[in-house]
């Protein structure tokens, strides 16, 4: 099994971003028909970039890793993209799922233990990491618990948040290569105009994994003030900003407000309502790379 050409492990995107004071945005395209708008993105504002779907979006949306990658790999191939991308295989926790993506050609995979106590967190993540590396292909792991949108507010959160100490340790026994935080983010679109984020926690977690990259999940609906914050810390702050829930949003709110569907269901939807979706994907990856992660220009 080899990777998907032209994409590389976030191993050698993510470093760069972080020292270069930006992050690479992980568009999480859910649909097939999605790939090719949010890579058009990338292409004209010349930056780096990763597509990404998940376990669950796999389901939901009626796909298979190799579907996922097949309609990449033509989108590479009918733009001739050119700059640096990885195929991203996002929340996952089935070791079945996470194989599948690898041999599908993925570059790079995640595995999402962070629900398990911590000994068991370090187990099932050292274990893809082994698999994983064996074939050259990147692992990102989680630590700490994001929340839903619906309980942002809710008393206790803190105790879901990454301990930057265990943070240390957990990177330590597992050699995993990028490791998400929670901090205060969470998946969803946020009820609040600008959700309280912990920046003192992310600051302790960098000085302790100096060279660790660090990926901020939830970033739909977070105000562009705070990604740039996160961004920009001392040493490299977070390097991949995961957006998913806005590119959806887009697509279906420029379709007339039609509700979520599988990826075949798009397909078949009449090609130009289809197209006015796509083309609102498009706009919205643009806009997030250019003033979310502001890595226009950064694949030169």
């Amino acid at each position: 099994m080899t990777l998907m050409p032209g994409t590389v492990p976030l191993t050698e995107l993510l470093p760069p971003a972080q020292r270069g004071g930006y992050a690479v945005a992980a568009l999480s395209a859910r649909y097939r028909a999605c790939v090719r708008p949010a890579l058009e993105a990338a292409q004209e504002l010349r930056s780096p970039v990763i597509i990404e779907i998940s376990q669950r979006e796999l389901g939901w949306f009626g796909l298979t890793p190799r579907d996922f990658r097949d309609a990449l790999e033509a989108a590479v191939r009918e733009l001739d993209f050119r700059f640096p991308l990885a195929l991203h295989l996002d929340h996952s926790f089935e070791p079945e799922v996470i194989h599948a993506a690898i041999e599908a050609g993925f570059s790079s995979v995640m595995i999402d233990a962070s629900a398990q106590p911590f000994e068991e967190n370090v187990r099932q993540t050292r274990k893809i990491v082994n698999y994983a590396h064996a074939r050259g292909v990147s692992v990102e792991a989680e630590l700490g618990k994001l929340t839903t949108t619906d309980k942002l507010e809710t008393e206790g959160d803190e105790a879901l948040y990454t301990v930057p100490e265990e943070a240390l340790d957990f990177v330590e026994q597992t050699r995993c290569d990028v490791l998400a935080v929670s901090i205060g983010t969470a998946h969803g679109i946020y009820p609040v105009k600008n959700p309280k984020i912990d920046f003192e926690r992310l600051e302790s977690i960098r000085r302790l994994l100096p060279d660790t990259p660090l990926v901020l999940h939830g970033g739909s609906g977070l105000p562009a003030e705070t990604v740039h914050r996160a961004i920009a810390l001392p040493g490299g702050g977070v390097s991949k900003m995961n957006i998913a829930t806005d590119l959806e949003n887009a697509l279906l709110a420029a379709m007339d407000g039609l509700p979520r569907m599988t990826s075949a269901e798009l397909d078949a939807l009449d090609p130009e309502l289809r197209a006015q979706g796509l083309a609102a994907v498009r706009a919205e990856a643009r806009d997030k790379i250019e003033n979310f992660v502001r890595s226009a220009g950064r694949a030169e």
